[in-house]
């Protein structure tokens, strides 16, 4: 057990995280998400039992977001035609950026295939159990000064 880190940090967790070098990415996926397919060349973390604010949270404990990039975090889209409405869930994410980091938590909006495409290029992808739709966010590490 280590000092500071959060109780949901696995350890497996704690050391993808660490060996995320500047400009990585790493995906926070719902249940939904296809990680393993999506995932292949990428570390799959599983979070089972957790939702993506918690582990969102906890993630932005331990690393910054990318400054040199006019946007570090990505959402998936609500498909268009679809009648799911805007994710309730967004709101909250936007708080816990807000917290972590304030000056640097604006926000794309990707397409899902757009989404799907960029995230069998991240680092990690860790499989919670959220159940809220549309629920996946995409960070992009920045440098620990």
């Amino acid at each position: 057990m280590l000092k500071g880190i959060p109780e949901i940090i696995s350890p497996d967790l704690l050391k993808s995280l660490a060996q995320m070098g500047h400009g990585d990415e790493l995906v926070i996926a719902d249940g939904n998400f296809p990680c393993h397919s999506i995932g292949k060349n990428s570390a799959v973390i599983r979070a089972d039992g957790h939702g993506v604010e918690e582990i969102l949270a906890a993630v932005l404990q331990l690393i910054p977001l990318d400054t040199y990039t006019e946007k570090p975090v990505a959402l998936m889209e609500v498909v268009k035609g679809d009648t799911c409405a805007v994710p309730k869930i967004w709101n909250s994410y936007k708080n816990i950026l807000n917290k972590y980091e304030p000056n640097n938590c604006e926000i794309e909006y990707m397409e899902r295939f757009a989404f799907y495409e960029r995230a069998k290029n991240a680092f990690l992808i860790i499989a919670t159990s959220e159940k809220a739709i549309c629920a996946n966010v995409l960070l992009k590490k920045g440098v620990v000064k």
